[in-house]
């Protein structure tokens, strides 16, 4: 798997975190945007252990991670 590149991620600030758009959680250090993970669709496939698990986008724009 690739890095995620800084540029994605923000700039982190004195407290480790990056800052957030307005009205959104600022994003803690080592975190990585949804939208970086899922570059667009709706669904990836993870494998995980030996595992795979699926995670998706509701159509009420939440995630939902089953294996």
């Amino acid at each position: 798997m690739s890095d995620v590149s800084a540029a994605g991620r923000g700039d982190p600030g004195a407290s480790g975190r990056t800052e957030g758009q307005p009205g959104q959680p600022s994003l803690p250090e080592g975190g990585i945007p949804s939208a970086a993970l899922l570059q667009g669709r709706r669904e990836i496939v993870i494998l995980h252990a030996g595992s795979l698990y699926r995670l998706r986008v509701t159509a009420n724009d939440k995630l939902i991670l089953t294996k």
